[in-house]
């Protein structure tokens, strides 16, 4: 049997509050649970106190700031009530499908989107139960010295697995942090970085409190596609988020901007150089191979999840394809 560590809770009702609560020194934050508490059951962190979110309505809230032209989603809104919403999914459609992909009902109901923002890093080598660790003498991430998977590397490579993050990074969102220090904004794209032990640039006490998404000004087409086996119950092998600014809504339309984000490659996801798709037409089928070609060639998977990495890869150039069939229809 897993057992949680011992640790005390708190559960402020106010920002202020929250960011007093955090600062305490072995504080951690806890919204969902459903990615902290396995870890802390594996024995991957050890804080003192739990912080609940739960309790703060602030971050509880869908908003749409039409006069700046952004769509806020509080940290604490469940990925239930951002798959389900309704002006959500006709306006960002990708992003309520990747909402709507995570795990099971049951998960989706407690898991938030900024937990998800903020989900840590995977790997088959150290997300597992302290016993099985200590039989490979640990890794980078827990116990040991050396990374598994590329064993004269001198950082972790573990994955970033979460589904709503390349789909937030193909859509331009940009978060707003809070902390001791006040409130900043930070591009999704430049919030990650390839260290898979602090895959974030969340500063010490500082958390995430709103994700904001640019509303398009000109017709625009998203989709988001992931490879699982076990569907409801496994983290993604590999996903695609890609967004298109067109110059009018059709399936013809040309293509004036483009923007297709990878997860599941390391600790930071992929955002690609895709200019060559700029001036095509959406629906043409040197698009389609293009953006295979794309992917496959820029995407390079590492053997930190299941499944072999080449076959990953592989993998890349169905998933975009299917990704784009449902962008098209």
């Amino acid at each position: 049997m897993l057992r949680l560590p011992v640790f005390g809770s708190k559960s402020p009702t106010s920002i202020e509050e929250l960011v007093m609560a955090i600062a305490e020194p072995g504080a951690r934050i806890v919204a969902g649970g459903t990615d902290l508490l396995p870890n802390l059951k594996h024995k991957l962190h050890a804080p003192t106190t739990l912080v609940s979110l739960d309790r703060v309505a602030e971050l509880q809230r869908i908003t749409w700031d039409r006069e700046a032209g952004l769509l806020r989603i509080g940290a604490g809104v469940t990925l239930t009530q951002l798959a389900e919403d309704a002006e959500v999914s006709k306006n960002f459609s990708s992003l309520s499908k990747a909402a709507g992909l995570v795990a099971s009902p049951l998960i989706r109901n407690m898991a938030t989107i900024g937990g998800n923002v903020n989900l840590d890093t995977r790997c088959r080598y150290v997300n597992q139960s302290e016993f099985w660790r200590s039989a490979i003498g640990g890794c980078l991430k827990s116990e040991g010295d050396v990374c598994h998977v590329v064993p004269k590397g001198r950082s972790c490579v573990a994955a970033m697995s979460s589904d709503c993050v390349p789909v937030l990074i193909s859509l331009g969102a940009h978060l707003v942090q809070v902390g001791p220090e006040g409130r900043r904004e930070v591009a999704m794209a430049d919030y990650y970085h390839s260290d898979g032990i602090a895959h974030t640039h969340c500063q010490p006490g500082e958390f995430t409190a709103e994700i904001c998404v640019p509303i398009a000004k000109t017709p625009a087409r998203a989709a988001y596609g992931k490879w699982t086996v076990r569907k409801s119950i496994d983290f993604p092998l590999i996903s695609v988020a890609m967004h298109f600014a067109l110059d009018r809504d059709a399936a013809d339309a040309t293509i004036t901007e483009a923007r297709i984000c990878l997860g599941v490659l390391a600790a930071r996801p992929k955002l690609l150089k895709v200019d060559a798709l700029v001036g095509l037409r959406l629906n043409d089928p040197t698009t389609a191979e293009l953006v295979g070609e794309l992917c496959f060639k820029q995407g390079k998977p590492l053997d930190n999840v299941p499944y072999e990495a080449e076959y990953r890869r592989k993998m890349l150039r169905v998933f975009a394809s299917r990704a784009l069939r449902d962008l098209l229809a």
